[in-house]
């Protein structure tokens, strides 16, 4: 079995993983990131596009936030449509001058291969059965199998950056792990197209008929959702049937001028809330969806994933260039503090904007008068720009 050391071993090729790893290399901590999936098939993935300050800032702290500053679009407010109008949250006035960028996950996981590349970092794609083994011990490490041989990597610490489904939560036993979970009985329909967006700032949509969003990635490609029963599939909705549910639960002056086209992309994603806890077990430390998954109605999966990094980051740096052991000691108790304020962030949005199919005429009503006391108070929507935009870390 060949074997090898490293500072810190990453198993996940997705975003966060490849953000950490920039990060401590270009700090002079050693990595090496372990990834299932092929380059490509990371790549592929069609996720979030909007990033708080906090995320933004630390794209350009690890050097790969040149091509998000070009060609990400800065968002000062977005809109909710509720009884046929559009109301509008100024972000910038109620957080402070703080601000959103419009940028595809995709584009982010692009840019952090590039970076990861320019710099020589270790990514290993097509990794198999990976096993964490000793991570209450002296000598933790993780075995697997790349190209067909068995490989051994000595790490002080592992990171479990691997998604809901990954290996790492798995790895803390069961009378330690905690874990919390909400499903909601909805998903979101969501397509890709190469149109111009409805607006542009996003729109979320408060319709009796359900949820919808307009959001986009660019000034010539659109991401739209609505919500859907959980046993719809996407083979069942036809481009033309999306489009016409669609502009039915958005203001008549949007859906008069919205230029429709061919999906380049269609899917459905369940809602759910979960959190694992504790986010650390010996040398393992979980970050991402590894930990938590929020429904995407805030925007928070992918920006909770990049305080989890942050976190992580400053208590690596310490650990290893100051000896100091603080940041890592504390790390489970101060991500999960920001992940379940941001998992009432996104249940709260949630409930204000779906409709669920138990709801009675007064819980429409109760929904209907939370969205107008919103708008008629400066306090409601200072609340919710401050979490939009990313509470600090």
């Amino acid at each position: 079995m060949q074997t090898e050391s490293t500072q810190v071993a990453i198993i996940g090729g997705g975003p966060s993983g490849l953000l950490l790893s920039q990060l401590l290399h270009k700090a002079g901590i050693d990595t090496i990131v372990l990834e299932r999936q092929t380059r490509d098939y990371v790549l592929g993935r069609i996720r979030a596009g909007v990033l708080e300050t906090g995320f933004v800032e630390l794209l350009r702290k690890s050097g790969a936030g040149a091509r998000m500053d070009r060609e990400g679009e800065i968002h000062h407010g977005f809109h909710i449509a509720h009884q046929g109008r559009l109301d509008r949250i100024d972000l910038a006035r109620h957080a402070q001058g703080q601000t959103v960028m419009v940028y595809g996950q995709t584009e982010v996981t692009r840019d952090l291969y590039e970076a990861r590349d320019a710099m020589g970092g270790r990514v290993l794609h097509e990794v198999q059965d990976v096993v964490l083994h000793d991570l209450k011990g002296a000598q933790p490490h993780v075995t697997f199998i790349h190209d067909g041989a068995e490989r051994r990597i000595n790490a002080t610490f592992i990171v479990g950056a691997d998604g809901f489904h990954g290996v790492s939560r798995k790895s803390i036993p069961a009378d330690i792990l905690r874990e919390y979970e909400k499903v909601y009985p909805f998903g979101w329909l969501g397509i890709l197209s190469e149109t111009a967006p409805a607006a542009p700032e996003l729109i979320y949509a408060r319709h009796d008929r359900g949820f919808a969003l307009c959001s986009m990635r660019n000034s010539r490609l659109s991401r739209y959702y609505i919500q859907v029963p959980l046993s719809d599939k996407a083979e069942d909705w036809s481009d033309d049937a999306f489009w016409q549910e669609l502009k039915r639960r958005l203001p008549e002056s949007v859906a008069e001028q919205m230029e429709t086209g061919p999906s380049i992309e269609k899917s459905i994603a369940p809602l759910r809330s979960f959190v694992a806890e504790p986010m650390r077990y010996g040398a393992l430390f979980l970050a991402g969806d590894a930990a938590h998954i929020v429904p995407p109605t805030g925007a928070k999966g992918l920006n909770l994933a990049a305080s989890d990094i942050h976190y992580l980051y400053e208590g690596f740096a310490d650990y290893f260039l100051r000896g100091e052991a603080g940041g890592l000691d504390t790390y489970s108790a101060k991500a999960l503090a920001r992940v379940w304020k941001a998992e009432r962030f996104s249940w709260w949005m949630t409930s204000l904007l779906h409709r669920f199919p138990d709801m009675s005429p007064a819980d429409l009503r109760l929904q209907q008068a939370d969205l107008d006391y919103l708008f008629s108070s400066e306090a409601a929507q200072t609340s919710l720009a401050e979490n939009y935009v990313g509470l600090p870390y």
